[in-house]
């Protein structure tokens, strides 16, 4: 399940779903799991839009809550020449007001795995939230850290306290060493530092993405690095969220880290080449991924 912001991403051809939970929880489901989006949208006809393409691509809306005080949040998203995205988020809008209820308390407590990010936590309330729905998740459950810094929207408290919340976590090449000078330690390369990380916060893993290079995951067992797989890029929106589905599918299944990593990068490819986080399912390249050998 993903947990936090949803929004519509406004790109220049028009509206789209987006949000890392909601693309997370959308992918996941194309691997076959029951994707459910705990987040908050507006009373607004936007909010409508939003609650009805939840439940058009197949996802669990029934725990958005519907907020009448603030609007359904947007994003501004433009693209440079090669496809990747900047993005201007509006404030002070429902996904900042995330309330912890009982219909959440339930949900968390049966919650597999759980997809979270920093943004969401931007505003006191949505952030104490999110981590009373971490402590209240199983001790077995897979919690992922999805780093995901945007614009000033995070701080050391945040990311600490989420790391400590968390049993994996995945962020890019550019995040790494901010996340590091944020939490007072020294930048020694990836593989060095994701494994300070894992050490410091007893993570089952750290993921650090490459852009187009691939990946590198760190576990307590060892690490593996892949180089990607080559792919003409339209939009690099929800590539991300791809890849993090592709690889929590194959950490529930405890598939090694090279058929995790391959996978991973699989799905973050496919959905770097189509436009949009949420394009049609593709079964050659879902096959792929649930199954890498396969290739």
């Amino acid at each position: 399940m993903g947990l936090g912001e949803v929004l519509w991403d406004l790109l220049p051809q028009g509206k789209q779903l987006g949000g890392a939970p909601a693309n997370f929880a959308y992918m996941a489901t194309l691997l076959g799991h029951q994707g459910v989006v705990a987040s908050s949208a507006g009373r607004d006809a936007l909010g409508d839009e939003l609650r009805q393409k939840l439940s058009a691509l197949g996802l669990d809306a029934s725990f958005l809550q519907l907020d009448p005080a603030h609007a359904t949040g947007t994003v501004k998203v433009h693209l440079d020449a090669e496809g990747q995205p900047t993005y201007g988020i509006t404030e002070g809008v429902a996904w900042d007001f995330l309330e912890w209820t009982p219909s959440w308390r339930e949900l968390a407590a049966i919650a597999g795995v759980i997809c979270f990010g920093s943004l969401a936590q931007r505003s006191p309330q949505s952030r104490a939230t999110i981590q009373e729905f971490l402590a209240a998740a199983p001790k077995a459950s897979l919690r992922i850290f999805d780093v995901n810094l945007r614009q000033q929207f995070f701080s050391a408290d945040v990311l600490a306290e989420s790391l400590r919340l968390a049993n994996v976590a995945k962020l890019n090449d550019q995040e790494l060493p901010a996340v590091m000078r944020e939490l007072g330690l020294s930048f020694d390369g990836n593989e060095s530092s994701a494994e300070r990380l894992r050490r410091i916060f007893d993570l089952k893993l750290v993921c650090v993405t490459l852009g187009n290079k691939g990946s590198l995951l760190v576990s307590e067992s060892g690490c593996d690095e892949h180089p990607g797989f080559p792919v003409r890029a339209v939009d690099s929106v929800g590539a991300g969220d791809a890849f993090t589905a592709a690889l929590a599918h194959h950490l529930l299944k405890d598939s090694s880290l090279r058929t995790t990593n391959e996978a991973a990068n699989r799905m973050g490819a496919w959905v770097a080449s189509q436009s949009g986080a949420t394009p049609p399912p593709d079964s050659a390249v879902l096959k792929l991924v649930l199954s890498p050998e396969s290739g």
